[in-house]
């Protein structure tokens, strides 16, 4: 039997640096929004023991350094079910350093489709315990929807449904690594802050507008990506309600209210940046079914 599972990429609508611990760690406050932009994998029982892993769609480690392999041996070491041989192939959609958490997608839907494929049952939270193991959005893309994350971006607050609209999400050809991103948010003398209250009691309300208004990103401010700036102009022209970059980069997503609209805007960003993608808001996090 296999089990095939997707799980969803996410944009950060808010995300301010709240602190750091001394491990080094950030500590963020983050409001976080899946896409139906997902990532799928298919995973089996193999008859020799180990992982073995698969990728398409992107050129990646297929080892112990793939967040899907990861996901797979924290599973085995947490619950050392009967699954000693585990196959998984994974198909990537959502570009690579784009801050859209498409490796943690990846390992989410690793986690629940080894749970499905074991018949654990683990409940939520401790599929989510299992891949904070793996990397701090793995819980965000197994729960999926709308959520406040604090802590590193593990701790999270289900919110409502994020109000329906298009989300058109481009990558430019520039980017930033993580590490870099946080040397600079670290370097920065003043850093912009969100008003997360202001960002919640939106989502509440179901007013996309102020959703748009409200949007900030601290790495934003400081990574200042020409590729970033000149998609935002773009988007801007096209009337987008809102536009940022997501995570540490280097991703831009643009939020509109009419489908038209945001299909003109994706049409105008593709012949030049090929990674562009219109999207929904996806209230679902990682999802199984069977195959026999």
């Amino acid at each position: 039997m296999r089990v095939v599972a997707t799980a969803p990429a996410k944009i950060n609508l808010t995300l301010d640096i709240t602190g750091r611990r001394e491990d080094g760690y950030h500590l963020v406050r983050t409001v976080m929004q899946g896409l139906s932009l997902r990532e799928t994998v298919v995973v089996w029982e193999e008859r020799q023991p180990g992982i073995f892993l698969r990728v398409t769609g992107a050129e990646l480690p297929e080892d112990e350094r793939n967040t899907a392999w990861k996901a797979a041996a924290v599973f085995q070491q947490a619950l050392r079910p009967s699954l000693t041989g585990i196959g998984i192939r994974v198909h990537k959609r959502v570009p690579l350093g784009a801050g859209l958490a498409g490796g943690s997608a990846d390992a989410a839907a690793v986690l629940a489709a080894l749970d499905e494929l074991a018949g654990t049952r683990l409940r939520p939270d401790e599929l989510s315990s299992l891949g904070a193991q793996v990397g701090a959005d793995v819980p965000f893309c197994i729960l999926g929807g709308t959520a406040l994350g604090t802590g590193t971006g593990t701790i999270l607050t289900p919110l409502p449904d994020m109000p329906d609209c298009w989300i058109v999400v481009s990558k430019p050809d520039d980017g930033i690594s993580t590490a870099e991103a946080y040397r600079k948010i670290d370097r920065a003398a003043e850093l912009p802050v969100s008003r997360p209250s202001a960002m919640e009691s939106a989502i509440c309300a179901g007013d996309l507008l102020t959703v748009g208004r409200e949007l900030c990103n601290a790495f934003d401010a400081v990574t200042s990506l020409p590729g970033v700036e000149e998609i935002k102009r773009v988007m801007q022209a096209h009337r987008t309600l809102g536009c940022q970059m997501t995570g540490s980069g280097s991703a831009v997503f643009g939020l509109f209210d009419e489908r038209a609209a945001a299909e003109r805007c994706a049409q105008a960003l593709r012949p030049r940046w090929k990674e562009t993608f219109l999207c929904r808001p996806d209230p679902d996090g990682a999802q199984t079914e069977r195959e026999l």
